[in-house]
């Protein structure tokens, strides 16, 4: 394989992951429709191009973009334009529906292709340490590997077409939940005289342990790096956790899954994601928690 890529979608994610390509030395030409985002690519060492143009000559094409339909939509526009065989490699985050038919779509044009959506957020994707969940022919990931362990850190062939995308939300679900259920025992814990770092000490040595309180913990304080301490703003916008979760949800109630915190989990942060949370990290849940819960006091 020469080291040529497309890289479609240069935003918050793809941007960064775009710019690891190119310190990891693979000649990468790049497509936003944000001018912006471009211009801050292209001072990475990224080549601006068009979709057409970035396809044309690559030999995996990889594509960052907010949803399902816009995925399908780009995949109608360039696969006449690439070379038979080119690698095409989805790490949106997408029903797992949609990354089926991404996957039809490309192999009947006689393309190769994954789906690959990350885990890490900003923070992971300008540190090349994300973590990649990956769906496809084991041949395929074999090929994107080297290209994915340049921008992250673990790397995983979770099974066939869409199995990447099913292990996202997934593991989504669990953080939405634990993020929940963190944020009310802090908020429980105020209550009761419980002092944030007195119960960080205990939980974070205890079976209360998770990411979302050793990493990403909702309060400020015991977790100097989280979004808490810097007034939430985002490393994982809570806009994005309401649509992962929402994904989960559509998948549960189509597959007929007893998810009741999942589901819950989903609903809430769909709310907060509309009204308080519009811009801010998926851990400031927390204050809402907490107004909501001074308001039935």
């Amino acid at each position: 394989m020469n080291r040529t890529v497309a890289f479609i979608g240069l935003g918050h994610m793809g941007g960064p992951m775009a710019a690891n390509l190119v310190k990891a030395g693979y000649r990468v030409r790049g497509h936003d429709l944000a001018t912006a985002a471009l211009d801050i690519a292209a001072e990475a060492g990224v080549e601006p191009a068009s979709s057409v143009q970035a396809v044309e000559d690559a030999d995996v094409v990889i594509t960052m973009l907010p949803a399902g339909r816009h995925v399908l939509g780009l995949y109608d526009e360039i696969l006449d334009a690439a070379r038979p065989g080119t690698l095409f490699v989805d790490c949106s985050t997408i029903d797992v529906a949609d990354a089926r038919s991404a996957h039809e779509r490309a192999t009947a044009a006689g393309m190769r292709t994954l789906d690959a959506p990350v885990s890490g957020g900003v923070v992971g994707a300008e540190a090349a340490t994300l973590t990649f969940m990956t769906g496809g022919e084991a041949a395929d990931f074999a090929t994107a590997r080297p290209l994915l362990e340049a921008m992250g850190r673990k790397v995983v062939h979770c099974g066939g077409a869409g199995a990447g995308q099913a292990a996202k939300i997934c593991n989504n679900m669990i953080l939405g939940v634990s993020m929940i259920a963190v944020s009310e025992a802090f908020v429980l814990g105020e209550s009761l005289g419980l002092s944030h770092q007195a119960l960080y000490e205990v939980a974070s040595t205890a079976s209360g342990q998770c990411w979302a309180l050793s990493v990403n913990c909702p309060v400020p304080g015991p977790v100097p790096t989280s979004p808490a301490n810097r007034d939430y703003r985002p490393g994982f916008a809570a806009a994005l956790m309401a649509k992962d979760l929402g994904l989960a949800a559509n998948a549960a109630k189509a597959g007929r899954v007893q998810a009741e915190l999942g589901l819950r989990a989903a609903e809430l942060y769909a709310s907060y994601a509309e009204h308080a949370g519009t811009a801010e990290d998926f851990s400031g849940i927390v204050r809402t928690i907490r107004e909501q819960s001074g308001e039935q006091a």
